[in-house]
């Protein structure tokens, strides 16, 4: 007996393609059949209704019956509708194809792996072995199996390795400073609940002081739980966007508005750069609005000045908000738009905040295809514009 590989009969989608046309012609004749006979029937009628055309009928028969067809132009109507058929059923065939293409290269593809000769099936066995040996723990580790011809494959799956690594440090990070965050209040909350355990049932001074403070923690808690989860939504595409047009100027007059009515230490200021049309999700365009102007009085003393800003940039709409404060090293500025971030933790224990509300409006301005431009000089302030596309 031969050891020789029996070879594969090849796949074909265009046979395939042709039954499917050739069975969606089918039907469009069928259509077409019902609805002659419905006409014919239309027609027909008024014929055998006065008498007449029935004894025609009757006494020539077929031959009447087939005068009467072309004499209404039937015949024409049934040429029309065969070449519709035959049109149908070729470009069904041809759009069945297209739509094959993908499946039938896979088979072909499919089909020369399976045919290799005895070297290819050891080159490939040689990757599939170095794959297997990889550990995805080990940072440095690359996939190499030293032949040239597997170069490009190796390229690619040591990038693939590269992006799934940096995506687990990214999560593991994550997680961490999550953990990190909701340890602290989880820690106060349980202090003074055992506060209040010994001494707050007696003491009216502890048992105010307490609960004041549990109440503060337990709104930090619950606001950081709420942007981990706005993240954890958008990260996962379960935060759809609700697009529809809107006016820049008027959102960040709303803006500043309200800050000005709730925070009465800061000097807000607002300059319209008049109709400036734009589209997006007109909410989460404000959350990443009010995120800057919160960050923005954060770093500002009392009495300092916050800037709110409409304005065209560069063709697109775009909007900014300007501050009077410490600003922001050259070197940290890349990294403010990283989750947990923050630029120097004493500044953090002095501000507060849990360093994701501009990751939520970076999150935010991306997700509509838009992009940041930070200017920021120390001890003279800060400005983050925002372009939209």
């Amino acid at each position: 007996m031969s050891n020789k590989k029996r070879r594969e009969k090849p796949i074909r989608t265009g046979s395939m393609a042709f039954r499917i046309g050739l069975s969606s012609g089918l039907n469009l004749l069928l259509i077409f059949i019902v609805i002659d006979a419905v006409l014919f029937g239309i027609y027909l009628w008024p014929a055998i209704s006065d008498g007449t055309g029935a004894a025609e009928i009757t006494a020539d028969g077929f031959n009447a019956l087939m005068m009467l067809l072309k004499e209404w132009k039937f015949d024409m109507l049934l040429r029309l509708e065969g070449l519709l058929v035959v049109l149908w059923v070729l470009l069904e065939t041809l759009k069945v194809r297209a739509k094959l293409k993908p499946l039938q290269e896979f088979a072909d593809a499919a089909l020369k792996l399976s045919d290799m000769d005895g070297e290819t099936e050891q080159r490939y066995q040689k990757l599939e072995n170095a794959i297997d040996m990889l550990s995805p723990g080990e940072e440095d580790q690359k996939l190499a199996t030293g032949d040239a011809e597997l170069a490009g494959l190796e390229s690619a799956v040591n990038k693939l390795m590269a992006r799934m690594r940096d995506s687990y440090r990214q999560q593991a990070r994550f997680v961490s400073d999550a953990s990190h965050e909701l340890r602290t209040p989880i820690a106060v909350i349980r202090g003074y609940a055992d506060l209040l355990d010994r001494w707050g049932k007696t003491d009216e001074k502890i048992l105010e002081e307490s609960i004041e403070a549990i109440k503060d923690e337990s709104e930090n808690m619950q606001h950081l739980v709420e942007q981990l989860l706005f993240l954890a939504r958008g990260d996962s595409g379960r935060t759809p966007l609700n697009i529809s047009d809107f006016d820049v100027s008027d959102i960040m007059k709303e803006v500043w508005e309200e800050s000005a009515m709730i925070d009465k230490a800061h000097d807000y200021r607002f300059e319209s750069g008049g109709d400036i049309p734009a589209r997006g999700d007109v909410s989460l365009i404000k959350q990443a609005a009010r995120i800057l102007v919160e960050n923005a009085s954060k770093y500002t003393p009392e009495g300092g000045e916050i800037l709110l800003r409409s304005l065209v940039h560069e063709g697109h709409p775009a909007f900014s908000v300007q501050d009077s404060g410490i600003g922001i090293s050259e070197s940290d500025i890349p990294h403010i738009f990283e989750r947990f971030y923050r630029a120097d933790d004493s500044r953090s224990k002095q501000t507060g905040g849990s360093g994701l509300g501009l990751a939520i409006a970076k999150w935010i301005v991306e997700r509509h295809g838009g992009r940041f431009e930070v200017l920021s000089r120390k001890d003279i302030g800060t400005r983050i514009t925002v372009i939209l596309p």
